[in-house]
């Protein structure tokens, strides 16, 4: 499927100023993910190109951002204020460049739980779902829920990817945390880890990143 790339820059807060962004949108487009990155990594790391591909490859376009500190090449996160500001601001920045799509927002592992705690805090304007590529419940050896607590005030409907091998969601916390949801939807992937990384002894033989943009294809469809 043939699809065109657009680079650009928004304002992600006024003190912060102006952070990147890629739009990769298919002919066909009808849904637009706006995406962020891991803690670590930014929106060219090779987890998020992946899963910008894969969505292009089914229909679904992606709007892939920056947080400001990660403009800057990394280093200390700023704070949660700013964070929250960002999302909603790369948000606004998506619509306006494609004002004709119906809009998701989420993003893997940092960015998708700052995109619930914004959603929480106020309705996102145009946001129609959430999605989580590896929803980090808690931090690696150190178990609780205390970071899900938000998701209570989350008011439109959200899918959860979670790997079976994720050391930051441990399965029997998150899935009881999903079933407490009503508007949750939570789809494990076989053996996969927090970067997705799989075993050679996975239940299937789809490749993980397809069958994530698979199941988003899916679970939009029951969307309005």
């Amino acid at each position: 499927m043939s699809y065109e790339t657009i680079e650009s820059k928004f304002i992600a807060t006024p003190e912060k100023g102006e952070v990147s962004a890629i739009l990769m949108r298919p002919d066909d487009a009808k849904w637009l993910l706006v995406l962020g990155h891991g803690a670590g990594t930014n929106m060219r790391h090779s987890t998020l190109q992946t899963i910008a591909e894969r969505l292009a490859d089914i229909g679904i376009a992606t709007f892939r951002y920056q947080f400001p500190y990660m403009e800057r090449g990394g280093g200390g996160r700023e704070s949660e204020a700013v964070a929250l500001q960002t999302v909603r601001s790369a948000v606004a920045a998506a619509y306006e460049a494609a004002s004709d799509l119906s809009i998701l927002v989420g993003g893997h592992s940092y960015s998708g739980r700052m995109s619930s705690m914004s959603t929480a805090k106020e309705p996102i304007e145009h946001v129609k779902g959430l999605v989580f590529f590896a929803f980090p419940l808690h931090p690696s050896g150190r178990e609780g829920t205390e970071r899900a607590e938000h998701l209570a005030d989350v008011t439109i409907p959200m899918l959860f990817l979670s790997g079976t091998r994720d050391k930051l969601a441990n399965l029997e916390l998150l899935e009881p945390v999903c079933e407490k949801l009503d508007k949750a939807t939570l789809h494990l992937l076989d053996t996969a880890d927090h970067g997705f990384k799989v075993l050679k002894r996975r239940k299937t033989e789809e490749d993980v990143f397809v069958e994530m943009a698979r199941v988003i294809s899916e679970w939009t469809g029951g969307l309005r």
